[in-house]
């Protein structure tokens, strides 16, 4: 709600620049989306990691968080 009202009072301070975000905002999003595609990559690859690494302490049953 908030993102909508601050977008109004753009729309009649300055039209132009609210029509222009309007317009390149979804070309901005497809734009970042393969970095956003990318980033839960790495997150699941580092996930498998630290779990690969803490495995044998888990094993002999080391502290539990």
């Amino acid at each position: 709600m908030l993102k909508l009202l601050l977008w109004l009072l753009l729309l009649l301070l300055c039209w132009p620049l609210a029509l222009l975000a309007l317009v390149l905002w979804p070309i901005v999003w497809l734009i970042s989306l393969p970095f956003r595609i990318v980033g839960i990559a790495f997150e699941g690859v580092f996930a498998f990691l630290r779990a690969l690494v803490m495995l044998p302490a888990r094993l002999i049953g080391g502290a539990r968080p």
